[in-house]
């Protein structure tokens, strides 16, 4: 009932006005094709290596309160690493059962190994009011500098929601 601004997202067929969502995915458990296409990885050594947002480090960060390694993209997956990783959600649109095992999130189902008292935010280096509650995924930072950190006695910055995965692959060639 309401006029949409966007031309190119809408469409009016018998008077009835339809919206293009732009990024809203369907996901199913559905057997089909793609869901089984493998997806090519590097290893970690060819990810620090070539990477763009990878080069000049010498290992994947770790996450301050999870037991896993933050992977930023699903590009930066490493094909020999067995341990588990958080990815970002736009994973499930690459996921492979045969190739991936998803563990849980980081919400409720994949336990954190560390909590946090009181906590400051910190925004552009000053000290903000905060009314989050728990802390998410975060990584160690070097220093409070600009963006949106937490003081939990020493600066860590928050990632978006990560799913925690495990290459089911790299375990295979383990054994």
């Amino acid at each position: 009932d309401y006029d949409i601004q966007t031309e190119s997202r809408k469409k009016v067929e018998g008077g009835v006005k339809y919206f293009s969502m732009g990024s809203i995915m369907w996901f199913t458990n559905l057997d089909h094709g793609r869901r089984h296409q493998k997806l090519p990885l590097m290893t970690m050594a060819e990810n620090l290596k070539f990477n763009r947002n990878l080069r000049g480090k010498a290992a994947y960060d770790r996450y301050d309160n999870y037991d896993a390694i933050e992977v930023g993209t699903y590009k930066e997956i490493p094909s020999d690493y067995d341990g588990v990783m958080g990815v970002p959600i736009t994973f499930l649109d690459k996921y492979n059962p045969d190739q991936f095992e998803i563990l849980g999130n980081d919400d409720l189902d994949y336990p954190a190994t560390k909590t946090y008292g009181s906590k400051k935010k910190i925004i552009d280096g000053k000290a903000s009011r905060s009314s989050t509650g728990a802390l998410r995924c975060v990584l160690r930072a070097d220093s409070f500098g600009p963006g949106t950190y937490f003081d939990v006695g020493y600066p860590v910055r928050g990632v978006y929601r990560r799913i925690f995965i495990r290459n089911r692959c790299a375990i295979e060639k383990k054994k």
